[in-house]
């Protein structure tokens, strides 16, 4: 059971892990252990608010298929059970992430003296440039 928040909980059964052999450097256990963990979430079959599946399907994130489908591979650790849990820790930060409601933008213009300061930085530039031009006898 995965919590997301206070009264938003993902069922295991929501949630398909499965074991694949990591990729990289190897050794003696090479080709042996599937220590890499797959983890799949559907958005759509999922028992989250509708809320939280619209947003999730809103986001152009590479992990979500066009089906609607989280798609998760970690093979950062040693070990199953530590890439399990960062997969699941991943799962649920993207879950966070599109809860969360940017701010809006409101346009402003820049102050009258902002301007004028921007202007004279512009004019002493390129005065000192033009100093640095062929000098004509």
């Amino acid at each position: 059971m995965l919590e997301i928040s206070n009264n938003v909980v993902i069922a295991d059964w929501e949630i398909e892990l499965t074991g694949i052999r990591a990729t990289g450097n190897g050794g003696q256990r090479v080709n042996k252990v599937e220590t890499a963990i797959h983890l799949r979430f559907d958005i759509k079959r999922s028992s989250l608010p509708a809320l939280y599946k619209e947003r999730l399907l809103k986001l152009s994130d590479s992990r979500i298929s066009t089906d609607g489908i989280v798609i998760i591979k970690a093979q950062s650790y040693r070990t199953q059970t530590m890439n399990k849990d960062d997969a699941l820790k991943r799962l649920k930060a993207l879950i966070l992430s599109a809860m969360i409601v940017q701010k809006a933008r409101r346009a402003t213009k820049p102050t009258k003296g902002s301007n004028l300061r921007r202007l004279d930085a512009k004019k002493r530039l390129s005065s000192n440039k033009a100093l640095r031009g062929k000098i004509n006898h």
